[in-house]
């Protein structure tokens, strides 16, 4: 049999009856089938029909009466209305101005959802989500979430996930990484230079991962302004330039077929005096140095060192020698100490062998070993 418009299914149900008793008090009644609008049942008091949404409303297979039903044996009753059973598809174009709709099972849409103004979902979404506009969570993830975006007011946007490799990816237009953080860990690998300020930051060799961590200070305030570390600061450059190295430095030999430890090598104090009034005239690591007897001078180091087999180097010139043999060099029979050390201002002329210096001469030394 042909049809205009839309073929009518061929699965019908029947009407049922439903009869209550009322009590002066119950309102809300049980109902065989579940109802989804109030028309779809006729609904009687004493054999007088109610109003649908005004008497009686009803939710699923409940129906609820505004007043009180008076007592009566099967006073009430509810007649449901034969109705179809089956699937029913809305011609193409057809458009619903539905103020709810609401789903008690699966809902499946094999297309766009359009929504206008606020959309709630509560549980799961398969698939994907398209919005135009804002997506603003109003929660925050959880440490079991496989792809979370959460937000807090304290943190602000927030991504969870858990993969067998890395927790969270960012893929470019062509899905290719970006950047990772390895699952677990609070580690992110750039798979490429990081750019900061315009200067790119990057391992042009190897690409190989930094062990330790890596902080980069952005004001005054924080020091070190770039730190490498792996449970003792290797290198740090401080704001202000300064850079602090540890003591397993090396630096490599012109031919680079051997290292040097930079300081183990390099000089730990040195002073230069000029004068009668033995005037320091410039120093590292020095505090004083003292006029302790005739020709004999005593520097006192402001760094200790760590023992006293340090190795002393003296040198002096005199710009009036007039002939002399002048000779400056560790005191003879003294022991040089941790926190200093005394040398010695000899000269030889007209038989003379343990002067102090005077006004042209000029004593210098320096010292060659391990600080405490």
């Amino acid at each position: 049999m042909a049809y205009f418009g839309v073929t009518p299914s061929n699965v019908f149900g029947q009407g049922t009856k439903d009869s209550f008793n009322g009590d002066g008090s119950t309102t809300a009644f049980t109902l065989s089938r579940a109802v989804l609008l109030a028309t779809d049942i006729d609904v009687f008091v004493g054999n007088v029909r109610q109003e649908p949404n005004v008497a009686y409303t009803v939710s699923g297979v409940t129906l609820t009466f505004t007043g009180t039903p008076a007592s009566g044996t099967g006073n009430i009753y509810a007649v449901h209305k034969a109705t179809s059973h089956g699937t029913l598809v809305p011609p193409t174009g057809t458009a619903g101005a539905f103020t709810t709709v609401t789903a008690t099972g699966n809902a499946t849409i094999g297309g766009t959802l359009g929504v206008t103004g606020a959309t709630t979902l509560s549980g799961g979404v398969t698939g994907n989500v398209t919005a135009t506009g804002t997506v603003e969570p109003a929660g925050d993830t959880a440490a079991g979430d496989n792809a979370a975006i959460g937000f807090t007011a304290a943190e602000g946007l927030i991504l969870t996930g858990q993969g067998s490799t890395s927790d969270i990816t960012i893929k470019n237009d062509a899905d290719t990484v970006v950047a990772s953080i390895a699952t677990g860990t609070t580690v992110m690998n750039f798979a490429s230079a990081i750019t900061v300020g315009g200067s790119a930051l990057a391992n042009t060799a190897t690409n190989a991962a930094v062990t330790g961590t890596v902080v980069k200070g952005t004001t005054s305030l924080q020091t070190p302004l770039i730190e490498f570390t792996d449970g003792d600061d290797a290198i740090a450059i401080a704001d202000g330039g300064v850079v602090t190295l540890l003591t397993t430095a090396v630096v490599k030999s012109e031919g680079g077929a051997v290292t040097t430890n930079i300081s183990t090598s390099s000089i730990k104090q040195w002073s230069r005096v000029k004068g009668t009034a033995v005037t320091l005239v410039d120093s590292f690591n020095t505090t004083s140095v003292t006029d302790t007897a005739v020709g004999r001078y005593s520097p006192v180091i402001a760094n200790n060192m760590s023992d006293a087999n340090y190795a002393i180097v003296t040198g002096g010139d005199d710009a009036n020698d007039g002939g002399k043999v002048f000779v400056f060099n560790v005191e003879t029979g003294t022991v040089p100490a941790t926190t200093g050390y005394r040398t010695s201002n000899k000269s030889t002329n007209a038989g003379s062998f343990d002067n102090d210096i005077d006004g042209a001469q000029n004593q210098a030394s320096a010292i060659l070993g391990e600080l405490a």
